[in-house]
């Protein structure tokens, strides 16, 4: 669905808040992105980041919950406002993104009771002395009445940097658990002096913001709806104490949910509806102030319903826009977008203390360093031609069909490329490339395209996988890009008189296959490689045995368990998925653990298979399991994917005989670059990159 319609959409109109106007809804929402240096100084790569977002067409970008006191820092790169130090990059931060037609917010926060002091250096303070076990569960000092006082007047002194530095809005931190939202909060708040009074603490907070902003910047409060657990402020009292603060001092609210505790409500997954929280937001509406909000909003339908439908006046985006800043631009000339999927890869590398990736895009935080490609002339080229003997284009898997299109164009002397698998390896490969002009010819063994991350999107906790395979599909298209499935490369298809000739590179995304332990029985009828198993399509089973908790095995295990299946997950691995973050799998661990129809065995491995039994080894200890269900279902491996060596090396070699010019280059699962979404993609850039630097050369 476009969004272009008579009279435009309700998201491109401008909006007031307070002191300033917006250019249209869409707000780049305050994300931590471990971007500034360890002292909170902001550097070129986030001043970048910001700025393609404000290029993007965002109408206000935010940079992420700045810490207003040392012992507030709950980052090791996070951003500071606590010195008067931080001024000059704030002011060169605000220029690069007033260049990009965008206005800059601040967000200012104190961790309180999430800080810890192995990151700030100071033992945390809090309203009271209780511990944040999801932050590490350091306890923190209850702070006395007078230095409360000193805490709210450093929100104040904040707020004045940034009006210095010629920030246009600042949004005062009051949701997800942080100090604010501590005060608030009857399940840590349990003090019996003036600050016992939920709104004390954060009357003094906007207080001392409103008079350090001055007139000429918008203030405003974000805030979380409800808590999300049995103890915390629900959805009708946070409304009660919302209604009742300086509304009077106050632009705009901005209107998220969750707290520490239930980290779900705060960045939300996959499987969660889009705009699950704007009928929170609808609410605030009542109290006269304009009203944004966050939570999944991440198509253009979804933000036009939310601001059109009158739920809320601007929708607060964050993994959206770190997906594709250019988002709200293709939002609005109904262009497509690269879609987030959800995958919170970018908020789980938080706590290591690195630059935070994107799954999707590997271009995010890395925008200074500029484009993988460089533009060049174009002339238009013939497309490369067919083999003889290949099969008509058909459909990709849920997504349009895929057709050979018009004629592309091609940078003059850049050359062909052919690229052999159309997973998302070289998906992204054959994107990359097509776009400064390479005349691109993808083939794939498959009817369909897409590989893993077909296979993902058929599972309940990867739905927005499938969004991601459809923008694909539709960019190769609009590209020009032919891309032909049903080819088997290994088996004689690819004959050098059908494509090689042509073929100035050649991208090898093959993928993988699974690794299959050698124990005795692995080869019988019902053992299947997870992933090979999904790709026959068969129907689910009633019971069945997943070997291997890695993040495939118990993703497979949650599946089949919400269909109703018995499962049994046998695992070496200490805990479930531990190969990836806390909020990927928020939602999918509790699901399985509680699930009395499966059961886990971790630290374990089966050491023999049989017909309907498995001898299973647990340290010193093995002994011999039934297969779970009346009727046996079948036993799925999931121990990673490895390189079809004797095929790969076979190919390989033709391939290096015919020594194309700008090389062979093997990328993702088919080499040693796979194992994650984000890898592979990161395989195929620096590919592409390498093609262009030898187109580069003289030849």
């Amino acid at each position: 669905m476009s969004l272009v319609s008579e009279g435009g959409p309700a998201v491109g109109r401008p909006l007031t808040l307070g002191p300033v106007r917006l250019r249209n809804r869409f707000v780049a929402a305050p994300m931590e992105r471990n971007y500034c240096e360890p002292d909170g100084a902001v550097t070129g790569r986030y001043t970048a980041y910001l700025a393609r977002r404000a290029r993007g067409g965002a109408a206000l970008v935010f940079a992420e919950a700045a810490y207003v006191r040392a012992d507030g820092k709950g980052r090791l790169r996070q951003l500071g406002v606590d010195t008067d130090a931080c001024v000059p990059g704030l002011a060169r931060l605000a220029g690069a993104v007033h260049d990009g037609g965008a206005l800059l917010g601040v967000e200012l926060n104190h961790g309180g009771r999430t800080a810890q002091s192995a990151v700030s250096g100071f033992q945390p303070v809090a309203p009271s002395p209780v511990p944040c076990l999801p932050a590490g569960g350091e306890l923190p000092r209850e702070a006395p009445a007078a230095e409360v006082y000193e805490l709210a007047a450093a929100y104040g002194q904040a707020a004045r940097r940034c009006r210095e530095a010629g920030v246009d809005v600042i949004s005062i931190h009051g949701a997800h658990g942080y100090l604010v939202h501590q005060f608030l909060s009857p399940a840590f708040n349990l003090r019996a002096d003036e600050f016992a009074h939920p709104l004390r603490f954060l009357g003094l907070v906007v207080e001392a913001v409103r008079e350090q902003a001055g007139p000429g910047v918008a203030v405003g409060l974000r805030l979380s709806a409800h808590e999300g657990f049995e103890g915390g402020l629900t959805a009708g009292r946070t409304f009660e104490l919302i209604s009742r603060t300086r509304l009077d001092l106050l632009d705009f609210l901005d209107v998220s949910a969750g707290s520490y505790e239930a980290g779900q409500w705060s960045i939300q997954p996959a499987e969660w509806e889009p705009g699950l929280l704007a009928p929170y937001a609808g609410r605030y509406r009542a109290l006269g102030l304009p009203v944004g909000v966050a939570g999944r909003i991440n198509t253009p339908e979804s933000a036009e319903a939310v601001v059109a439908g009158g739920l809320a006046d601007f929708v607060s985006l964050a993994r959206a826009l770190h997906a594709d800043p250019d988002f709200p631009r293709h939002a609005l000339a109904g262009r497509g977008y690269r879609p987030c999927i959800a995958c919170n890869l970018c908020i789980d590398r938080l706590g290591t203390g690195e630059p935070i990736p994107c799954a999707v895009n590997v271009r995010a935080g890395r925008e200074y360093l500029g484009p993988v490609t460089a533009p060049a002339r174009r002339d238009v080229a013939p497309a490369l031609p067919a083999p003889p003997d290949a099969p008509p284009d058909t459909p990709a898997d849920h997504g349009a069909p895929l057709r050979r299109g018009t004629p592309p164009t091609t940078a003059s002397g850049q050359g062909a490329v052919l690229v052999i698998g159309a997973g998302p390896a070289g998906l992204e490969a054959a994107r990359l490339l097509a776009g400064p002009g390479y005349r691109v010819q993808v083939v794939e063994r498959e009817e369909r395209v897409g590989g893993r991350l077909a296979l993902a999107g058929r599972l309940r906790a990867y739905p927005e996988h499938r969004r991601l395979l459809q923008w694909y599909v539709a960019e190769l298209d609009r590209l020009g890009v032919s891309v032909r499935t049903g080819v088997e490369a290994a088996r004689g298809r690819l004959a050098p008189t059908a494509y090689l000739p042509e073929a100035d590179a050649i991208v090898v995304a093959t993928g993988g296959v699974g690794r299959m332990p050698d124990v005795p029985g692995v080869r019988s009828p019902h053992v299947h490689d997870v992933r090979d198993w999904l790709t026959l399509g068969l129907e689910a089973p009633r019971s069945c045995v997943v070997w291997g908790a890695d993040r495939e095995g118990v993703a497979v295990a949650d599946h089949l368990a919400a269909g109703g299946a018995e499962v049994l997950i046998i695992g070496s691995q200490p805990s479930l998925a531990p190969e990836v973050g806390r909020r990927a799998k928020i939602l999918l661990v509790p699901r399985l653990t509680e699930n009395p129809r499966v059961r886990i065995l971790l630290e374990s491995t089966i050491s023999a298979i049989e017909p309907e039994r498995l001898l299973v080894r647990s340290g010193d200890h093995a002994e011999w399991l039934p297969l779970p269900g009346p009727l046996p279902g079948p036993l799925l491996v999931s121990h990673g994917v490895v390189p079809p060596s004797r095929p790969l090396s076979t190919l390989l070699a033709a391939f290096e005989e015919l020594r194309p010019r700008l090389g062979v280059h093997v990328i993702g699962d088919a080499g040693d670059s796979g194992g994650s979404l984000h890898r592979c993609l990161v395989a195929a850039e620096e590919a592409a990159g390498a093609i262009a630097r030898a187109s580069a050369r003289p030849r």
